[in-house]
C-alpha cells in the first residue's frame, strides 16, 4: 500500500519529564523492544513474494537516535521535526523502526517513534509502546532480567508466543492451514445450524461489499485534491476526560460520538473560513479503522483489523443535531458487517497481482476523504526511561488518495487530539486544532444548560437548544 505520497508509517510523539535519559531509552529497547523477534528482522522484497530475514548487521544506535532541535526548541520546532520524520521513508535495507530522543525540547525530552504498519496495526503497536513502560519511575524489577521479564509477558499474550518462538514457515504453515480448514469442514457437517449462521453471515457480508463499492465517491473538497509527498503534523493541548464523560453522558451518547462530532465541527468551521460553499446536504466520510481481535489477542503484532466508512455531517451548524446524527450513525455500523468484510477484502487484495492492487487501493480511497482513529489509553500514569509520561499522540497512515489523518487518543485521564496532513492540501493543521476544544466547550455548554428532565431525550434536547442559540444570537445583535 505505500506510496511517496503515503508512507506507511505509524508515528508518534511522547513527551517526558526532565528524568529520562538516553541511556535508560537504550536499555529498555534493548531488553524489552527487541525481546519481539520481529523487531530485529527486515522486510525482503522479491518477485516471488515478501519474508521477514533477520538483519545480520543490526546495530541498536542506527534505530535509536539521540537528536536535539534547533532554534528555540519549542512546539513549532517539534512539530516541524515530527512532519520532517512523517515525511521521510525508513530505510528499507534495516528493520523499519526508529526511536528519536530528543533532548533539549523546552518541556522535557521527547521520543518520537516510527514503526512501519508491517508490522502491525495501530493497536497492537501501542499495546507494544505500553509493555515498554513502568507504573513507576524506578521500573520494573523483570527489567534487570530479561529472559524473566520475556517468561512473564508470554504467559499474560500471545503476542510474545508469536514474537519469541519460532514461527510456522512453508510446507508446516500450509499443513496447519489444511488442516484447520478441514476441521472447519467437519464442525459443518456435523453442526448443520451453524451451516444455516455460516450461510447467512456471508450474505451479509456479500450485501456489505457490494454496498461498498456502489458507493458514491466523495466530493471534492478541499481535503480532495491531488497528494504530495510532505506531511505536516499539528497537535492539541489535552482536555480532561471527565468533562467529555460528563457530555456524553448528560446527553445520552458515547464518549466516542462526542469526539467525532467536536472533530466534525472544526473541519466544518475550518471549510467556512476557506471559503468552501457547503450545501445543506453537504458530507465528507472518513475511514475508521475497527480492532477486530478478541480482547485476550490484543497484543498480538500483524494487522487484524477493519475499516468502516463513516460519514460525517459537515452541513449541519447546529452542535446537538451534529452529535446525534453522529450517533446514529455509529451505531448503524456498529450493527453491521462493514469492518469484516474489508479485512477479507484487504487480505484479498494482499495477495493479488501488484497490477490489481492500486486500482482496487484507489477505489476504496475515492469514497472517502481522511481516516480517523479513536485509540483508547491507559488510565494510569505511566514511566519511560525513568521519565514520567506527560503527553502522547499517534498518527495511523493514510492509504491510496487520503491525505488527512485524524487521531484522538485518551490517556492518563485526558483526551489528546492530533492531525497528519498532506501539505499540498493544508499548509496549517493547527488552525483545525485550535478549533477542537471549542467545539467540545459548546457541547459541554449546553449540557450543562439543559433541564434534567430533557436527558437524553434528543428531540427535547434539540428543540431547548433551539430557544438557547436564538437567545445567544440575539444578545450577539445587541
Amino acid at each position: 500500500m505505500e506510496q511517496p505520497s503515503n508512507l506507511m508509517m505509524i508515528t508518534g510523539v511522547v513527551g517526558l519529564d526532565k528524568n529520562a535519559s538516553y541511556d535508560r531509552l537504550i536499555e529498555t529497547i534493548r531488553q524489552r523492544f527487541l525481546a519481539f523477534r520481529r523487531f530485529r528482522q527486515k522486510a525482503a522484497i522479491t518477485p516471488s513474494g515478501a519474508f521477514w530475514e533477520f538483519d545480520s548487521e543490526f546495530e541498536i544506535r542506527g534505530h535509536v537516535r539521540r537528536v536535539a532541535l534547533p532554534g528555540l526548541a519549542d512546539q513549532a520546532e517539534l512539530e516541524e521535526y515530527v512532519s520532517d520524520l512523517a515525511s521521510t521513508a525508513l530505510d528499507p535495507s534495516r528493520p523499519l523502526w526508529q526511536f528519536h530522543f530528543v533532548e533539549n525540547f523546552t518541556e522535557g525530552p521527547v521520543v518520537v517513534m516510527r514503526i512501519h504498519h508491517c508490522y502491525a496495526d495501530g493497536i497492537a503497536l501501542v499495546q507494544v509502546f505500553l509493555s515498554l513502560t513502568d507504573s513507576s519511575p524506578q521500573g520494573n524489577a523483570l527489567t534487570a532480567n530479561p529472559e524473566k521479564w520475556k517468561r512473564n509477558r508470554a504467559k499474560e499474550s500471545s503476542i510474545f508466543q508469536r514474537l519469541l518462538e519460532p514461527a510456522r514457515e512453508g510446507v508446516d504453515s500450509l499443513v496447519h492451514f489444511m488442516s484447520r480448514v478441514i476441521e472447519e469442514a467437519v464442525l459443518l457437517l456435523n453442526e448443520p445450524e451453524k451451516t444455516g449462521r455460516y450461510l447467512t453471515e456471508m450474505g451479509e457480508l456479500v450485501r456489505e461489499l457490494s454496498n461498498a463499492l456502489t458507493l458514491p465517491n466523495d466530493p471534492k473538497t478541499l481535503f480532495k485534491k491531488k497528494l504530495g509527498v510532505r506531511k505536516r503534523v499539528a497537535w492539541a493541548e489535552p482536555i480532561p476526560l471527565e468533562e467529555v464523560a460528563a457530555v456524553s453522558k448528560a446527553l445520552g451518547c458515547t464518549v466516542n460520538d462526542v469526539l467525532i462530532s467536536a472533530v466534525t465541527g472544526a473541519l466544518r468551521s475550518y471549510m467556512l473560513e476557506e471559503g468552501e460553499s457547503l450545501s445543506a446536504s453537504a458530507e465528507i466520510r472518513a475511514t475508521v479503522p475497527v480492532n477486530l481481535r478478541p480482547l485476550e489477542h490484543a497484543r498480538e503484532l500483524g494487522n487484524h483489523f477493519g475499516l468502516v466508512f463513516l460519514t460525517l455531517p459537515i452541513s449541519v451548524a447546529n452542535p446537538l443535531e451534529r452529535l446525534y446524527c453522529v450517533n446514529e450513525r455509529m451505531n448503524e455500523l456498529k450493527a453491521s458487517k462493514q469492518a469484516v468484510m474489508a479485512f477479507g477484502l484487504l487480505a484479498a487484495l494482499g495477495m493479488s497481482p501488484s497490477a490489481v492492487q492500486k486500482p482496487a487501493l484507489d477505489l476504496l480511497s475515492d469514497k472517502a476523504s481522511m481516516v480517523l482513529t479513536n485509540v483508547p489509553g491507559p488510565a494510569e500514569p505511566l514511566y519511560l526511561a525513568g521519565g514520567k509520561v506527560q503527553d502522547m499522540m499517534f498518527w495511523v497512515p493514510q492509504s491510496g488518495k487520503l491525505g488527512v489523518g485524524v487521531s484522538i487518543l485518551s490517556y492518563d485521564r485526558k483526551v489528546f487530539f492530533g492531525l497528519i496532513v498532506d501539505r499540498r492540501l493544508i499548509a496549517d493543521p493547527g488552525r483545525i486544532i485550535q478549533k477542537f476544544k471549542p467545539e467540545l466547550e459548546k457541547l459541554m455548554y449546553l449540557a450543562m444548560m439543559l433541564p434534567q428532565e430533557t436527558r437524553p431525550c434528543s428531540l427535547a434536547a434539540e428543540s431547548y437548544l433551539a430557544q438557547v442559540l436564538a437567545e445567544l444570537e440575539e444578545q450577539q445583535a445587541t
